[in-house]
């Protein structure tokens, strides 16, 4: 016991130093146990067979899926409206949205989800990730006392009962004092939180994709001599190929972009060809934007018969027709030794190797058009697959590719079909884990599975999108919450606390096991403490003569309180990296709302479920 305590306290004091990252200071820990001889070696790596941290690995993929098919960027983006620019109402949004989605998802669940989201809302508000990601994780764990199956305490708490001959609780019981609860943390975020979370400087702002855009549309002229054209009943396009034109050399058009559209919405659905080769087929009535001077694109339309469509030179208009989850632009700078350098191409040019199309160029910050013959600092708008641009430096040497594609292609807001596969998997998850159709890290496999392979997320990025930190951190503390069970040190404390609270008073001892059990959960896994705790606060009830529901409320409540530590809950874990935390602003932030959890049980619970 001497020397399980020694190590806990040496990991806690390095957790709050701070010099070490708080994964190796896990891994220290979770060697020490071993070394001492408190755990063997099955015992000691167990948390990394852990089914919550391959869970948690799982959720980190099917974020990542979720932020790369836009709706990242398109809750970001509603937060702010519903916010409209007022930082602390962005607070009380995304905890409130934390809050009610744990009432029916994993706490870890929620805040895969919410993470990237918030990150961006908070970048985009014109605050920092540090000011709203404490609160979503915060208000993860409060809104799991809102269901029976929002939390896995509330599952032990309530199976307690049922197997101890009492009446368990419904599955909406625990709303009672949920509800509470998550307006004591909504206003306490709002009026006193919001001042204590810290400003830490990180670097995971989101690339401003609409300034960039922007910026690119009004430098190159990218909407001049831009045409949006209708194939028409006589066209000699109908049922052809692109690649049996010679549209560049012949007629010195560039094609663009293929909408392909029915005079019926019965004969078929609206499809984009957003990059069209030269095997496209175009039909009748299909839309394509093409680029090239008045002059030529009159003859063009001349000659195929073509209707022209008005496309409004607004910025934002021609965004959404040249970028999407799928299809991004970015800007190209050509050095000296280019292989490039003195050969003319003409705008709307695709580059055979990887398929990018030359959309606009600008020489000494002038727009240039038609024809051009490259020069050494030329700049060029490139536009292709987001995946074939992050490429585009391994196939040609000597270009300099400005910004990072990777991050801009998170950050559109603009959906495509598999946004909508993206999001089907979310809700596939959540009712497997509502329903228990199967276990939560089989669903989260199997749907993290699904968002690789319809290539929501490639699958060479998946391992990237992995908070590795957090799924360490996580698998190497598991193993001391075993050590505190197996040498008798959380028994001897709990009945301690039991015998000397017990015989003053049922509020008393109410006051005792929360203290105790929040004490625990502070460094040991909730499940793991309530499954500890619930016997104990049975057996002492039972001793009193009094009902033992408010003190298996008081343990689900308390068991799901661990704001003081970044180890204490996963979804502390996996805020810590993303908000630049210490271990002493969850302290600072999560020590007076602990104290308002606490008084607020003493208060409401003996009102509800009385003694």
């Amino acid at each position: 016991m001497i020397t399980l305590l020694v190590i806990l306290c040496i990991t806690i004091i390095l957790f709050v130093w701070g010099k070490f990252p708080p994964d190796v200071v896990a891994l220290m820990s979770m060697l020490s146990l071993y070394l001492s001889g408190i755990l063997d070696i099955t015992e000691t790596l167990s948390g990394f067979s852990n089914t919550t941290v391959i869970m948690i690995a799982a959720l980190f993929i099917i974020g990542e899926g979720l932020s790369r098919t836009g709706w990242t960027a398109v809750a970001g983006r509603c937060f702010v409206q519903w916010a409209k620019n007022s930082v602390p109402k962005l607070l009380v949004i995304v905890t409130l949205g934390s809050s009610l989605l744990s009432g029916f998802v994993s706490n870890t669940g929620t805040v895969a989800a919410l993470l990237p989201v918030t990150v961006t809302a908070a970048w985009n508000a014109g605050t920092l990730p540090s000011k709203l990601l404490m609160p979503v994780a915060f208000g993860s764990n409060t809104g799991g006392l809102l269901t029976l199956t929002g939390t896995p305490p509330n599952i032990i708490a309530s199976n307690a009962l049922v197997e101890n001959g009492f009446e368990g609780f419904s599955f909406f019981e625990f709303a009672l004092i949920g509800l509470p609860l998550l307006l004591i943390s909504i206003l306490y975020f709002r009026y006193v939180g919001f001042r204590l979370l810290p400003n830490h400087r990180t670097k995971n702002k989101p690339m401003a994709i609409d300034q960039e855009m922007h910026k690119w549309i009004e430098n190159y002229s990218i909407g001049d001599n831009l045409y949006r054209l209708r194939i028409r009943s006589m066209s000699p396009l109908i049922n052809t190929k692109v690649g049996e034109w010679d549209f560049e050399g012949a007629y010195n058009v560039s094609l663009m972009r293929l909408k392909r559209r029915h005079p019926n919405p019965l004969q078929g659905i609206h499809q984009f060809v957003e990059l069209p080769d030269s095997e496209t087929e175009m039909r009748y009535h299909d839309i394509i934007t093409i680029k090239g001077e008045v002059e030529d694109v009159d003859k063009f339309i001349l000659k195929f018969h073509l209707g022209v469509i008005p496309l409004k030179p607004e910025k934002d208009t021609l965004k959404h027709e040249f970028i999407n989850q799928e299809v991004g632009m970015a800007e190209m700078i050509i050095t000296p030794k280019s292989v490039f350098v003195g050969k003319t191409v003409p705008l709307g040019h695709y580059l055979k190797q990887t398929g990018v199309q030359l959309l606009a160029a600008s020489r000494n910050n002038m727009p240039l058009t038609g024809k051009i013959k490259i020069a050494a600092g030329d700049a060029f708008i490139i536009r292709g697959q987001w995946e074939n641009i992050d490429a585009l430096k391994s196939v040609y040497e000597n270009l300099v590719i400005s910004g990072s594609p990777e991050a801009l292609s998170k950050n559109v807001d603009v959906l495509t079909p598999k946004s909508y596969i993206a999001l089907a998997t979310l809700v596939l998850m959540i009712l497997m884990l509502v329903f228990k159709i199967l276990p939560g890290a089989i669903a989260a496999l199997i749907c993290a599975g699904i968002m690789m392979l319809t290539r929501c997320v490639p699958i060479t990025k998946a391992y990237k999108g992995i908070s590795w930190t957090s799924v360490i951190m996580i698998a190497a503390m598991i193993p001391m919450g075993l050590a505190l069970q197996k040498t008798g040190v959380a028994q001897m404390a709990a009945n301690s606390m039991v015998e000397t609270l017990g015989s003053i008073s049922p509020t008393m001892l109410l006051a005792g096991i929360f203290l105790l059990t929040t004490t625990f959960s502070q460094a040991i896994n909730n499940s793991a403490t309530a499954v500890l705790m619930a016997p104990i606060a049975i057996m002492a009830s039972t001793t009193l003569g009094v009902s033992p529901k408010p003190f298996m409320i008081a343990v689900a409540i308390s068991a799901s309180t661990a704001f003081l530590t970044p180890v204490g809950t996963t979804t502390n874990a996996m805020v810590l990296s993303s908000g630049g935390y210490k271990f002493t602003d969850y302290i600072k932030v999560g020590g007076p709302l602990l104290l308002l959890f606490f008084v607020a049980t003493l208060l409401v619970v003996p009102l509800i479920w009385s003694f």
